[in-house]
């Protein structure tokens, strides 16, 4: 259990209230402490326990409070593995339950120490060189948590921000994958002239980059630079990437020599494949990356590490790794749009593109030789959102108008683009 990056009296105390709930119902209760997701992935999968819940609002807003569950191994607990009968109790209002007969107990546990062991496995940090670095926490835990990997990495010149925990986020909200909230970082690292910048959400599950330019890097584009270092490190192994996913992504595995496979969104979908296709790693394009010897879930801190030592042994350039990759795949990025009735829309650009190769894993993907794109719905809001990618910059914007100008007729207008 965990209270993450929040307002002290909210988290706290919803902190204080599940503990006590728990040990009403004999459980017991291992406090962790103000970690981030990944360390209690880390306590559950590494210690073999029955399950862990953070309290955390992740990436969202101030004003939002929430909580992570999940079950042995690590393993998240979704609507098909049980949410939904919480949802049914919760919904029922039956709150008739007895306490258990006999109480169970709180005890605290500091795995800090365990878990750097653990994140360190995944890097050389002889190979990291000198250079200067910028870090954005956005006020989440991800600071607390890697400033203290920086005692192995010595020659790094680091900027760091935003490393103090503060829910009421002054600053920018943690969700770097937003461009209005990744405006810092980019303006810090040209300030410094630093070779690389690196951003973490709230709770440190998802992390990302910016290259010495001060230019985003497309989770895509991360995902297919980690996948490659990762089948050296097991030639010929399977690596999972996301429906939305640029091309780059599949092309790198498989001229790496590792079989590609595409996965719905989302990291109850990509964990439970994983397992079944025994894959080494997985990326998605909204900044999640896992890693088969880290228990297979989430990590914001390995990619940052892994990042570190690819930029020092490519001369301290990220921009040089990921230029080949811009020059041929050009992207869209993901747009929002609000759409009145989501499954007539997605039954139109089926029709609309019916002689294209079209696949139903989420959503709608639409692929010809040289373009493609998948739409698939929002699971909260009456949106639909677009990927695009085109071999071309002017192929891209003329298919992304094209599929939007659908998507958007006899529709409203914009929400936003990521």
């Amino acid at each position: 259990i965990k209270p993450t990056t929040c307002r002290a009296s909210q988290f706290s105390e919803c902190h204080v209230r599940l503990m006590r709930g728990l040990v009403d119902e004999g459980v017991t209760v291992i406090d962790i402490g103000l970690v981030a997701t990944e360390v209690l992935y880390h306590a559950v999968a590494g210690s073999e326990l029955d399950g862990g819940i953070m309290v955390t609002a992740s990436h969202n807003p101030a004003e939002y409070i929430g909580m992570k569950v999940v079950r042995r191994g690590a393993l998240p607990v979704g609507l098909d593995s049980g949410l939904d009968r919480v949802r049914d109790l919760v919904m029922s209002r039956d709150w008739s339950l007895e306490p258990a007969k006999d109480g169970g107990s709180i005890t605290e546990r500091d795995v800090l120490a365990s878990w750097r062991e653990r994140v360190l496995e995944f890097v050389d940090t002889s190979k990291i060189a000198p250079m200067s670095v910028v870090l954005d926490a956005g006020n989440g835990i991800g600071g607390q948590m890697f400033e203290p990997l920086l005692a192995s990495m010595p020659g790094l010149t680091v900027h760091a921000y935003n490393f103090t925990p503060d829910g009421s986020f002054p600053n920018h909200e943690p969700n770097p994958l937003l461009e209005e909230n990744r405006q810092f970082i980019i303006s810090k690292v040209r300030e410094h002239g630093a070779a690389l910048g690196i951003a973490w959400d709230g709770d440190a599950d998802r992390c990302f980059f910016i290259d010495e330019h001060g230019d985003f890097v497309a989770g895509d584009f991360t995902t297919a630079l980690i996948a490659r270092q990762e089948l050296e490190r097991h030639p010929g192994a399977t690596v999972l990437y996301d429906v939305r996913a640029s091309r780059a992504v599949a092309d790198t595995i498989t001229e790496a020599g590792g079989t590609a496979l595409a996965s719905r969104v989302g990291h109850a979908f990509i964990k439970q494949r994983m397992r079944k296709e025994d894959a080494v790693f997985a990326g998605e394009v909204s900044g999640h990356y896992y890693f088969r010897d880290y228990y297979g879930v989430d990590t914001g801190i390995v990619p940052a590490l892994v990042m570190l030592q690819l930029v020092s042994e490519a001369g301290g350039s990220l921009a040089r790794l990921v230029e080949p990759l811009r020059q041929r795949y050009h992207l869209s990025g993901e747009i929002n749009s609000r759409v009145d009735d989501v499954p007539m829309k997605l039954q139109q650009i089926k029709e609309q593109y019916r002689d294209a190769r079209i696949s139903h894993i989420d959503g709608v993907s639409v692929d010809y030789d040289s373009w493609h794109f998948n739409v698939r719905p929002s699971n909260t809001e009456p949106l639909l959102r677009l990927c695009l990618e085109a071999s071309s910059h002017d192929e891209m914007v003329h298919r992304r108008d094209e599929v939007l100008e659908l998507i958007r007729s006899a529709s409203t207008a914009r929400i936003g683009m990521a």
